[in-house]
């Protein structure tokens, strides 16, 4: 399959909107309408609750994971490089899908999830490590902003540092991506530094009801 096509199922894949339907669907809400505005995990959590949350972020991360792995469908004969260099290019096509999504009026969330799926599907190690990260800092303080910084952070340390990853273009992508998610989450970071960031606990009743409740 050539890469034009595989790049465009990419996006259509990370395009599905999660968030979206899920709250549509089953709650009779649009959770853009709704605290920060995002499709995503986070704000499915904030919103919705820990259930809904976690259906979400699970979706949004097999997004990534299958974008990823679509590379097999590839008619070409590739080197390791020329490899990875597929696989992060896929993946960043479902991440902008996410952000971008055509199903959904190109409102979609952060990418977060699909961004750790994506890292799951090319360096399960790594991801395991960023996991055990995200959950540290979400449970020490309810946070799932800062919890996704400071795993976004550690992603290029561990690549460079403890991995040692040899591939000079997902060496780059470790680092933009950390940029990446700082960036998105600035109105987030100065939530923070002024204490107005809302906590997420990971066990509460639902604000809204299922459609057949």
């Amino acid at each position: 399959m050539g890469i034009a096509i595989l790049v465009i199922l990419a996006y259509l894949i990370g395009s599905i909107p999660t968030a979206v339907w899920v709250s549509k669907k089953v709650y009779g809400i649009d959770i853009r309408e709704h605290g920060s505005g995002n499709a995503g995990a986070t704000n499915t959590f904030r919103i919705l609750g820990s259930k809904a949350g976690s259906v979400v972020m699970f979706v949004d991360m097999m997004k990534g994971f299958i974008a990823v792995k679509l590379s097999l469908l590839s008619a070409f004969s590739w080197s390791s490089e020329a490899i990875v260099n597929l696989q992060v290019f896929l993946g960043l096509a479902a991440v902008l899908g996410h952000i971008f999504p055509i199903w959904a009026d190109f409102k979609g969330g952060k990418g977060i999830a699909t961004l750790f799926g994506m890292i799951l599907a090319i360096q399960p190690l790594a991801a395991v490590s960023l996991v055990g990260v995200f959950i540290a800092m979400l449970y020490l303080t309810r946070y799932v902003s800062l919890s996704s910084i400071s795993a976004s952070v550690a992603f290029p340390l561990l690549i460079l540092f403890i991995f040692r990853e040899p591939e000079l273009s997902y060496r780059i992508f470790a680092i933009a991506t950390a940029c990446l998610v700082v960036l998105t989450h600035y109105k987030n970071i100065s939530r923070l530094l002024t204490g107005n960031e809302s906590k997420v606990p990971l066990f509460r009743k639902r604000r809204f009801r299922r459609r057949d409740d």
